[in-house]
């Protein structure tokens, strides 16, 4: 007589399993898989810990838990040093070493450039470190939210597992001053809730508008100015074109590698700090213009020698508009620079840049521009096949 086969597992939240993690994917919750074939998703944890948890969601081919116990922890099991971490949604690696941080990151762009771009893992180069994984950020965004049942307006940052605002008075990856700038908010309170405050550490030697771009981190940034300056260097081009570029940055560090630069702008006091910024740097041999990239690269592509000329493009999070992609294709530069803090798009455009052969992907520089979050600045540099 045949036994029947055993029916699947009913998985329901608040069930309770055991399990061991096997990745952390990016965005920051470790993936367990359990013997029945679901997939779990589940913060706080590091590859190869076995851990307890509770079923919070369930969907047909995943599910999301919260951590209950940690059976077995793993070697690069660090304690936090933010009292908030566990709550705010601002950090998900403070329990995690920062050197296993960093092999997390390099396999999750890896992982992504892989499945989502067709490229190989080999072209990464390790995760180039921050000399200050705590006191960094020299911006910040403060929220304010009316806590009904407390009777109190709450003022921090949301919460890691819903929208609520987490109360909080420092924010320990925030450079010391910047967080001490919280402080100044609580006893000068937004007037209602739902209003943000923006705090900062303007860059010294730099104009740049208040509600302008700059990037978050000073002590990570000589790194990222390195890899592109000498990724312009070995590509041998003589004209830089700094699409996206806010107050001048890119464009002013290359100016003096190349014989002409011009960058691109829609923000128009940017623009304004960028010629400001140009003047004080003395780099002359160059213009920025104000307007939509995808109005303004072809005239300055038409201007240049393609064949000479390196375009970066540093575009916001959600990646670059396809049709500006394509055009670049069609162009040719001979070197494209492109700088992302979400590997996820970055592989998605580059897929895009190299459709049909026409770029070749020659490496992507990973520089850790935000430790002790999901996030990772990335310099991906495309040659001209052609």
């Amino acid at each position: 007589m045949e036994t029947s086969p055993k029916p699947p597992t009913q998985f329901e939240p608040g069930q309770k399993l055991t399990v061991e993690i096997v990745d952390v994917a990016f965005g920051g919750e470790g993936v367990a898989r359990h013997a029945e074939g679901l997939v779990i998703f589940v913060f706080f944890v590091i590859p190869g810990e076995t851990v307890e948890i509770e079923l919070t969601e369930v969907k047909r081919n995943f599910a999301r838990a919260k951590l209950l116990n940690i059976l077995t922890p793993s070697p690069d099991r660090a304690q936090p040093e933010c009292r908030y971490y566990g709550e705010c949604g601002g950090c998900q690696y403070q329990h995690i070493a920062y050197e296993r941080q960093l092999t997390i990151k390099r396999k999750q762009i890896s992982d992504l450039i892989q499945r989502v771009g067709g490229f190989s893992g080999a072209i990464i180069d390790p995760v180039i470190p921050c000399p200050s994984p705590y006191g960094y950020r020299n911006r910040i965004m403060i929220r304010s939210q009316w806590n009904k049942p407390a009777q109190k307006l709450d003022i921090g940052f949301i919460r890691y597992d819903n929208r609520l605002v987490v109360d909080l008075d420092e924010c320990k990856i925030a450079e010391p001053v910047v967080s001490d700038q919280i402080q100044t908010v609580r006893d000068n309170p937004p007037p209602k809730g739902g209003l943000k405050v923006v705090l900062r550490l303007p860059p010294e030697g730099w104009d740049v508008p208040r509600d302008s771009f700059f990037q978050n981190n000073f002590h990570a940034l000589p790194f990222l100015v390195e890899t592109v300056r000498s990724r312009v260097i070995d590509a041998g081009t003589r004209h830089f074109v700094d699409a996206y570029c806010g107050v001048g940055f890119f464009a002013i560090e290359c100016a003096a590698l190349v014989d002409t630069y011009a960058g691109i702008e829609i923000d128009a006091p940017a623009i304004k700090s960028a010629r400001k910024n140009a003047s004080t740097r003395g780099a002359a041999n160059g213009e920025f213009l104000n307007g939509p990239v995808e109005d303004l690269l072809p005239g300055l592509l038409a201007r240049f020698d393609a064949q000479k000329t390196t375009v970066l493009i540093d575009p916001p999070r959600a990646g670059c508009p396809k049709d500006s992609l394509i055009f670049l294709r069609e162009t040719g530069p001979k070197q494209i620079l492109y700088v992302s803090c979400h590997p996820a798009t970055l592989s998605r455009d580059l897929q895009i840049l190299c459709e049909g052969g026409v770029y070749r992907l020659e490496r992507i520089t990973p520089v850790d521009m935000f430790p002790q979050t999901q996030h990772v600045e990335c310099v991906a540099d495309l040659r001209l096949n052609r």
